[in-house]
């Protein structure tokens, strides 16, 4: 939401209360009345205002993101009692400074329940910001994800990458005709992983991480050297789910910038699965620091992160190490809490 919109909303909200209490300003201020303008001035200020402000801003700023956002219901609560109780304590404090009268505890059980009005207000119009930012947030992400996911099937369907390796098998078929036929199966198998499982808002892990393992197989036989690359996956994938091709942007990064396939685990990735989480290391040598902007097949950091904000939101935790000699990520899922 624009920032003069929200402006607009707090201008609107003591716009009215000021109306409100304009209105019993003159209600308090008829001739019949002894009580003094300037004291009925300071009263509602000390009565209404500085409580109001206090609760109000509070609920808005501290109590609905620390408490109701993070479900925590009874704590929420319980402070926003205690501080409309503040709240009118600190208003009927000043009244007293101010007017010399002594309002005690009567004072505060007046004055608390309408510091706990302007602090639900605020609860009110910050949950609509909120919702609204939500909103327009998913739906701003869920079509960045949309052309995310068409870009990587293009990716991956690239001319490029699909003749180089049928040319590979090609000549396989005159050397070894049994690998041409393993070979020729992992590519049927990776396509119709990427034309149909990815379909779906999540996958077995198991799925995604043999997927993973066939790209790798099909990227070993352009090179003379298959030891340039290391697969490793540590601890047990039964009974876990991933949203598909979420790793795949990064290892296919790895194998594009790799700087020599002579080396030994040019290309090394690993994962670690655990309860909790599933963390992913990729890392290749090279000779000269990636371009953050122009790699992915041009998707890019931003877009890589958004679709993850998406997918795994407040769940997960993306590093980049972009060395002159290596370019290393790591990313941390973490698995929805029952």
């Amino acid at each position: 939401m624009r920032k003069s919109v929200i402006i607009f909303l707090h201008i609107g909200f003591w716009f009215c209360y000021s109306l409100i209490m304009l209105i019993i300003f003159f209600l308090l201020s008829t001739p019949q009345s002894s009580i003094p303008p300037k004291t009925t001035i300071n009263l509602l200020f000390g009565t209404f205002y500085l409580p109001a402000i206090i609760s109000f801003y509070s609920f808005y700023f501290v109590l609905f993101s620390k408490f109701l956002l993070k479900k925590r219901i009874f704590k929420f609560c319980l402070y926003g009692v205690l501080t409309s109780i503040v709240a009118a304590f600190a208003g009927v404090v000043l009244m007293n400074l101010i007017i010399s009268h002594s309002a005690g505890i009567l004072g505060i059980i007046f004055v608390a329940p309408i510091a706990l009005i302007a602090g639900i207000v605020a609860l009110v119009i910050r949950g609509f910001i909120a919702w609204f930012e939500d909103i327009k947030l998913k739906q701003e992400l869920t079509d960045k994800n949309h052309k995310m996911e068409l870009a990587l099937v293009k990716a991956q369907l690239d001319p490029h990458f699909l003749f180089n390796t049928l040319n590979n098998i090609d000549i396989l078929i005159k050397k070894n005709p049994d690998d041409a036929s393993t070979y020729l199966n992992k590519l049927s198998d990776i396509m119709r992983f990427m034309l149909f499982e990815t379909k779906t808002d999540k996958i077995e892990l198991s799925k995604e991480l043999e997927y993973l393992d066939k790209f790798i197989e099909l990227q070993k036989i352009r090179s003379s050297n298959p030891q340039f690359v290391r697969f490793r996956i540590k601890g047990e994938q039964v009974n876990k789910k991933i949203s598909p091709m979420v790793f795949i942007p990064f290892v296919e990064n790895a194998f594009k910038h790799v700087a020599d396939k002579k080396e030994e685990n040019a290309v090394d990735i690993q994962l670690n699965i655990d309860e909790n989480k599933i963390q992913f290391e990729c890392t290749n040598n090279s000779n000269k620091q990636i371009d953050p902007i122009n790699q992915y097949n041009g998707l890019g950091n931003e877009l890589i992160q958004k679709r993850l904000n998406l997918l795994y939101p407040n769940r997960h935790k993306l590093k980049i190490d972009n060395q002159t000699n290596f370019y290393k990520v790591t990313l941390t899922l973490y698995y929805e809490s029952n």
